[in-house]
Formats: C-alpha cells, sequence, structure tokens
C-alpha cells in the first residue's frame, strides 16, 4: 500500500482510499509477500527483561509461525477454533498470532494478571480449544482449566519446568516443517480473527470479535497517525493482553514498513529505565498512555538521548497541556493523541499534517463517519455535548467489530438505527477538532453545569503533588451533584487540607473555576480494571455509603489515612 504525503487534513480526507484484499488474510497476503520480498529485513527487535537484544526477521517469523501452525494442526485446532494467548512480550506471541491466522483460528490475547477464576470464566465463555502460555503463568492456568472439555492442547513457552500434559512449544515444534501452503478454505474477510475481552468497569468483560479486515484498519494507524516510514522503529508502550498491542506491534507498523521494537519488562514501570532503553536502541516512534509520558517527564529528560526519535503519539485517556508542554520543551516534539475502543480500530486521531491542540482527540479518521448525537438523536451543533457515535447507513468501516460473541441484545443496544453508538461523550469545536469529555455514565451534572471528569482529572495531574487522580459526582442536595477528586499523591507529598485547598485552588486556575472538586480525598490508590481504566462506578458505589445525602453539603465519614476537604 502506497503512502500518501498530503499536506493537510482536508487533502488526506480527499485522496485516501482504503482498498481491501478479496479474502484478506495478513499472514498469508502481507508476511509470506515480506518474507518472500524482503527476507532478511528485520520484523522485530526484543529486548528481554535481561535486557539482552534480539533480532528477528520477516523470513524467521514466517518460518517459525509455519511450524507452529502445523503443530497446532497436529494437535486438533483447526480453523474457526479459539486459542487463548497469556504471553507477556515474548516473541512467542508473535509467532503464535501468525500461526493461528495461517490455520484460520481465532485467537484471544489475553492478560498476565487474570485469576484462575477469571481464567476460567473466559475459557468456558470462549469454549477455549487451546492455550498457548508462559511458564510463570502455567501453573494458573492448569488450575483453571481442570473442568474445561472444549480444551484439546496446552502449549508452555519459556525454561521453566514443563507441567505435566504440556507440551513445550519449543519442543513440539522442532520437528514440524516451516512451510504451510495456503488451504483452499482458508480463513480471511469477512471470518473471525481474534477475540478481545473487553476491560469493562462493570459486569462481566464482553467477548469482542473482530474479523480478518479488521487488520487493514490499522494501515492508517502505523502508516499515518504514527507516521511510520521504511526503517523505522517503533515502541507501543502495551502488554500484548491488550488491544492497545495490536494497534501497535504488528500490523500497521509492518504495513508501513517499519520494525517493531519490544521491551519485555516485567514488574512495577519504571520511566528512566525506559527511557534509557529507547536511548541505547535509538527508538523513531513511540506510543504511550499519556500516564507514562506523565512519569518520563518527570525524569530528567535532559539525560537521555532522544535525537533518534522523531515522532511521539498518546491514547488511551487525555493528555494534559503541561505533559504535552514539558515533552517538547526538551525533545522538540508534539504528542499526537487519538482516539478508539476495543470495538474499533483508531477513530479519530490528529495525524502529522494537522497541528495537534493538547487535550484533544483529533479529527475523524477517513472511512469513519463520526457524528455527535444528542439523547433525542439529533445531530449535535458545534460547541454541543454529544455521543460519539458512528453512521453505518453509507458502509461499516473494516475496523469495526463484528459482534458481541453469543450476546444479541448487547450488539443491538450499541448497533441500532444506522449507527454505532460509543457510549463516550465529546463536543467538536469550529475547526473541527473533538474533545473528549467521558464515558456517558460518568459524566457529572452540578447546578445545571454537565462536567466531564476527564478535563478536571487533567488539571489536577498538572500538579506537582498528583500522580493520579479520578473525578466523580457525590450527591449534594443543593447542586444535584458536586465533583469529587480521589487522588494518589507523588512521592515527597503529604496529604492534608492544606494541600486539598492548594489542589482545588489549582484547578480553578486551569481549567473553568466551577469545575474545580468541592470534595478532595487522598488515597493510596485508584480502583482499576485489569487493563488499567479507572473504576469510577466503584468511587461512586463506596461514596454512596459514606456521604449522608440529607446534609446540606456533602462531607466525609472519617477514614483512617484518608485526608478530605470539603467546600
Amino acid at each position: 500500500m502506497k503512502k500518501l504525503t498530503p499536506s493537510s487534513y482536508e487533502e488526506f480526507c480527499k485522496d485516501f482510499c482504503l482498498d481491501l484484499p478479496d479474502h484478506f488474510n495478513f499472514a498469508f497476503d502481507v508476511l509470506d509477500k515480506l518474507a518472500e520480498e524482503t527476507p532478511d529485513k528485520l520484523a522485530l527487535i526484543h529486548v528481554g527483561p535481561d535486557h539482552v537484544r534480539r533480532e528477528y526477521t520477516f523470513q524467521w517469523l514466517a518460518e517459525a509461525s509455519c511450524r507452529l501452525a502445523n503443530t497446532l494442526s497436529e494437535r486438533g485446532v483447526k480453523k474457526g477454533d479459539r486459542v487463548m494467548l497469556i504471553l507477556f512480550r515474548r516473541i512467542d506471541f508473535w509467532v503464535s498470532m501468525m500461526a493461528l491466522h495461517r490455520l484460520g483460528a481465532v485467537a484471544i490475547p489475553s492478560p498476565h494478571l487474570l485469576t484462575a477464576k477469571d481464567i476460567t470464566y473466559r475459557m468456558h465463555a470462549a469454549k477455549v480449544r487451546a492455550v498457548v502460555c508462559e511458564d510463570s503463568v502455567a501453573a494458573t492456568v492448569e488450575r483453571a482449566s481442570q473442568d474445561v472439555p472444549s480444551l484439546v492442547a496446552k502449549f508452555q513457552c519459556g525454561p521453566g519446568p514443563v507441567l505435566p500434559g504440556w507440551d513445550d512449544m519449543k519442543t513440539a515444534c522442532a520437528n514440524s516443517a516451516n512451510s504451510f501452503p495456503r488451504p483452499a478454505d482458508s480463513a480471511g474477510g469477512e471470518d473471525p480473527l481474534l477475540v478481545f475481552f473487553s476491560s469493562g468497569t462493570t459486569g462481566q468483560p464482553k467477548m469482542v470479535v473482530h474479523k480478518h479486515n479488521y487488520v487493514m484498519g490499522h494501515a492508517v494507524t502505523g502508516m499515518y497517525w504514527h507516521d511510520l516510514r521504511p526503517g523505522d522503529l517503533h515502541l507501543t508502550v502495551a502488554d500484548t493482553g491488550w488491544g492497545k498491542a495490536i494497534w501497535g506491534k504488528m500490523y500497521g507498523q509492518w504495513m508501513a514498513g517499519a520494525t517493531v521494537f519490544v521491551y519485555d519488562f516485567r514488574g512495577k514501570f519504571d520511566a528512566a529505565d525506559l527511557l534509557t532503553v529507547m536511548s541505547k536502541n535509538k527508538v523513531t516512534s513511540f506510543c504511550a498512555p499519556p500516564t507514562v509520558y506523565r512519569f518520563m517527564v518527570r525524569e530528567e529528560l535532559e539525560k537521555f538521548d532522544l535525537s533518534h526519535l522523531r515522532h511521539c503519539t498518546t491514547a488511551g485517556e487525555l493528555l494534559n497541556t503541561s505533559v504535552f508542554n514539558d515533552w517538547k520543551r526538551v525533545t522538540g516534539l508534539s504528542i499526537y493523541e487519538g482516539y478508539g475502543q476495543t470495538e474499533t480500530t483508531l477513530q479519530i486521531a490528529t495525524f502529522p499534517f494537522m497541528e495537534p491542540k493538547p487535550g484533544s482527540i483529533g479529527k475523524p479518521v477517513p472511512g469513519w463517519d463520526i457524528v455527535l448525537l444528542n439523547k433525542r438523536d439529533e445531530l449535535c451543533s458545534t460547541g454541543e455535548e454529544g455521543e460519539i457515535c458512528i453512521r453505518l447507513t453509507n458502509g461499516t468501516p473494516a475496523g469495526l467489530f463484528l459482534e458481541y460473541v453469543d450476546e444479541p441484545e448487547k450488539t443491538k443496544s450499541v448497533r441500532y438505527n444506522g449507527f454505532y453508538h460509543t457510549g463516550d461523550k465529546a463536543w467538536r469545536d469550529e475547526d473541527g477538532y473533538y474533545w473528549f469529555l467521558g464515558r456517558v455514565d460518568d459524566l457529572i451534572k452540578s447546578s445545571g453545569y454537565r462536567v466531564g471528569p476527564y478535563e478536571v482529572e487533567s488539571a489536577l495531574v498538572s500538579h506537582e503533588a498528583v500522580l493520579e487522580a479520578a473525578v466523580t459526582g457525590v450527591p449534594d442536595p443543593v447542586r444535584g451533584q458536586a465533583v469529587k477528586a480521589t487522588v494518589v499523591l507523588a512521592r515527597g507529598f503529604s496529604a492534608s487540607p492544606e494541600l486539598a485547598k492548594a489542589l482545588q485552588q489549582h484547578v480553578k486556575t486551569v481549567t473553568a473555576p466551577y469545575k474545580y472538586p468541592r470534595v478532595v480525598e487522598f488515597v493510596d490508590e485508584l480502583p482499576k480494571t485489569l487493563s488499567g481504566k479507572i473504576k469510577r462506578g466503584e468511587i461512586r458505589k463506596s461514596d454512596l455509603k459514606r456521604f449522608d445525602e440529607t446534609s446540606a453539603r456533602p462531607h466525609l465519614v472519617e477514614v483512617p489515612r484518608r485526608v478530605a476537604a470539603a467546600r
């Protein structure tokens, strides 16, 4: 696919066209072609927990995935079967994904943080046929899979002792053929490709199924949002158990001619360590959530050689202006924001040929007919808040999910009247830029104002004392709801009423004064999903038990080691 070089967003929309090949299958149509035409070109550079750098070519990856495809086939895995992968950032993840594409089996990338109970639920819900996991989590998977009748094969990766009844993947594949001719009935196009268990903040996770054509939606991710060119070295900071890894660690990057860089760090995130690895390996393109950038700018960035870095992107939450400015001051680089969901590829983005507005997620990606709808399902005007929706009457984007598996009513609840409803709210400015407000259920209604949590959280984390913040509404007999901030402090700061008041004043100076948190609570950590999303619903539920709804103003029940200020 030839990359366009537009000088403006308008030119990009006019000239861009996504051609979907018939019965597209990435392993056969892209990986094998790259292996044939550029066998020695690096597909992936991997730095493990031991900090040893290992390089893998497209030819190596093609042959390794063929061997695994043959091995899985011998164990009874076939087209349409679902296979769970729990592999951290091991090279085995990429081999497994490509092998499953060849077989037409459906990959289920899963995070290593899952408990045995989580795994059991997912295996039963998805009728998992096989599992490939790292040795460090194999025992947990074994406990979870005791009563899963659909399971026929279990593969373990790594140097640890192989559990009884399991195969060591390396040994099992050693004598398998390194070629796997494309079957006449190969999966492709509209056939299922992979399943994500969505990291919803309430209830059991939904099974989001994507088709093979989904991959083509990531051409925009790699070529244009990441702005990748042949020879680039791209790093996306994401665990392979989450959808963001699929966005930034294979499809779009390889279609753009770039090499994927992987740092398989374990344990607690260390910003200085990551910066050192980026500097040593001369990473040229970087994508990470705003939290990672926030940790990085608190380091002495000048100490690290980032001269090879030329393009930076972010998604997953809103980027606050202070982080954007601090990063640009030292590196000279802007950070380009984007928006999408587990159910989609990139929907809205700030591209390199656009002027970034810190805090804005950008403009719609070509091919995604984005609109904002109010409660009456009417189109919103400029400046009016509405739900982000995708109009489907003129066609379905390649990156939109097929369905929630075995849950037709849930699928219908988001796809109706010719639209896909994201459940996210935003507003559009006079230049056509979109500004994310949060989930529909997260909006706070206070004294006739509607306050989005992200804007207040962004203001809070721009203060040096704040590491993380979650903003919710608490009952207030006068205002209806009052804005409440639940705050995790940065190292070196202590909770106090004085600091709470300082944070309130800080928010008033950064954003509209009516949005400031009238209640501030300090905690050691925020409740989060496995993917790191804040569970605002859990905070609200807890607060309902602790706030007196009949009092003249909200007050906080005394909680050990927590300090609150209410005004």
